[in-house]
């Protein structure tokens, strides 16, 4: 979760959803989002709205506390969803993310995913993930998070090689990814890998090495995602201090065709932008429902919520959090709903960076006039424009995805 938060509108302390949006559970695959807050050390990187405990102070939330608050504000939002006679649907995807939730104890996590089960209840086939750092699993956590019915684990490993994690901040063992991975494989569960490339200081053989060792663990999975650095972060300040370099447009590109290349060659195949699978089962279910425009509800300290055209965010601080909740309140601190043509910007957004494609009828006529220049451009795939009537991306085009958008919404 980034943690900066829009403006928006003043969220209403009983949370309620206007029934419009209500009526829409049932249309679209359900998910859940756990946003754990907690990281043992701060990488000079990182945007999220994330908390070290000395940050947090004495008096800061407690990570022992935190799974009691997460569990009030599921309560909460399942008072919103039946409100007016709603029936949320069962839950077809969970993800847990941060910070690192492997902080919390398996235990915990185990917790959280029982009272989401008490609550809605989950699909047979439902994908629960948590994100991890490689130094805080075990192969008994791993073990308990998949008798309680998780079935995915997403590993932080960002680089192979170790001056880029120092310059990243990382501070795991590379050699404890390789660890981490057999303990979740042996547990039962998939397996993805979260890379970054881009650092300063990355060679464009550092990446390949990277690459080669993702590789060699043959995960199901691999997100790969260019650096970039955000305002208010430690790097933003070396950068603009000149103590290292900013990323390059050019160099990133390169690095993404190598990955894409040395990914396709060992079997995964790209289903979104920064994204590759090596099965259309492996795939990120939950990302998928965000790119969709589908319905889920984010717990935790800034998390995220969307339903039927309405989103709104929830306050960032633990404690703010935790304090609502005691006090019966939404932790929402601010809502929106989107308009139409908010509605249709990012369908364009999101669905023309996944590999199905974004249906050409779904544009604006400028939009559906720039397609012929686009495939004209090496941008889009001329043959599924013209056969399928669809806007697929071709690898050029996944380099320029945000100008292509741009094209696709009449914009220069």
């Amino acid at each position: 979760m980034p943690s900066a938060l829009p403006d928006g509108d003043p969220a209403p302390p009983d949370g309620r959803l206007p029934e419009e949006a209500l009526a829409t559970l049932r249309d679209h695959p359900f998910g859940v989002y756990l946003h754990v807050p907690f990281c043992s050390v701060r990488c000079g990187y990182c945007d999220f709205n994330t908390y070290t405990l000395p940050e947090l102070g004495a008096d800061g939330a407690s990570i022992d506390t935190f799974a009691g608050a997460a569990l009030r504000e599921l309560a909460f939002a399942d008072g919103v969803l039946r409100s007016g006679g709603a029936t949320p649907p069962a839950v077809d995807t969970v993800f847990v993310g941060g910070g690192t939730p492997t902080m919390l104890a398996a235990a915990d996590l185990a917790r959280l995913l029982r009272g989401i089960r008490d609550t809605w209840g989950l699909a047979p086939d439902a994908e629960v993930t948590t994100e991890a750092n490689p130094d805080s699993v075990t192969p008994d956590g791993l073990n308990l998070l998949a008798e309680a019915g998780f079935t995915r684990v997403s590993i932080g490993m960002q680089s192979a090689v170790p001056h880029v994690l120092r310059t990243l901040e990382r501070t795991h063992d590379p050699d404890n990814v390789a660890k981490a991975v057999a303990a979740a494989r042996d547990a039962g569960l998939q397996v993805s890998l979260d890379l970054i490339y881009g650092t300063p200081g990355e060679s464009l053989d550092d990446w390949r090495t990277t690459l080669e060792a993702v590789k060699s663990l043959e995960p199901d999975h691999v997100s790969a995602y260019a650096l970039v650095v955000e305002d208010g972060t430690k790097l933003a300040a070396q950068v603009r201090r000149g103590v290292v370099p900013a990323p390059e447009d050019d160099d990133e590109a390169a690095k993404y065709e190598l990955a894409d290349e040395v990914l396709t060659a060992a079997g995964y195949d790209w289903y979104e932008v920064s994204n590759w699978a090596r099965r259309e089962d492996a795939r990120c279910r939950h990302n998928e429902g965000y790119w969709d425009g589908g319905n889920w509800w984010g717990i935790g300290p800034g998390a995220h919520s969307h339903v039927g055209g309405v989103r709104w965010w929830n306050v960032k601080h633990p404690n703010a959090y935790a304090g609502r909740l005691a006090d019966g309140s939404s932790p929402a601190q601010g809502r929106e709903t989107l308009t139409d043509e908010q509605r249709h910007d990012e369908r364009v957004l999101l669905g023309s960076r996944l590999v199905g494609g974004l249906p050409i009828e779904e544009l604006h006529p400028e939009g559906r006039e720039a397609v012929a220049g686009l495939i004209a451009d090496g941008l889009v795939e001329g043959a599924a424009a013209l056969r399928r009537r669809r806007v697929v991306l071709t690898r050029q085009g996944r380099l320029l995805a945000d100008t292509v958008v741009r094209r696709l919404l009449g914009l220069r």
